[in-house]
């Protein structure tokens, strides 16, 4: 199962730490990812992180504001989101898969959302 927090409603230049919290004796093995849904638009890859976190990924929207970590102690992966624009305001979720990019149809496991809001 994958658990999403974290989400709520910021301000334009704010900031959010949304958190993906993983269970499961094979966790550690899997390739997370970030992705978010805009309404009416289609789910956007936004950053992903290998499974001992030797490799990150980021969408171009996004690179330099947002930054993808994980902590296999604790079964959890962190997206730190700077600089927020409301443009960023999507649902996101999280999602588990055995390669490490952000194209949604790699991952077999999903979250069920939160929702992040930027706006004045």
């Amino acid at each position: 199962d994958l658990v999403e927090s974290g989400g709520g409603l910021v301000q334009p230049g704010g900031s959010l730490r949304l958190s993906c919290a993983a269970s499961g004796p094979t966790s550690d093995y899997y390739a997370i990812g970030w992705f978010r849904q805009a309404p009416g638009k289609e789910r956007e890859g936004v950053s992903c992180i290998s499974s001992f976190a030797s490799n990150t990924y980021y969408a171009d929207s996004v690179k330099g504001r947002f930054t993808i970590s994980r902590d296999n102690a604790e079964n959890t992966v962190y997206l730190q989101m700077n600089s927020l624009k409301p443009e960023d305001t999507a649902v996101y979720y999280c999602a588990a898969g055995l390669i490490a990019t952000i194209k949604a149809g790699a991952f077999r496991y999903w979250g069920q959302g939160t929702q992040v809001t930027v706006s004045s």
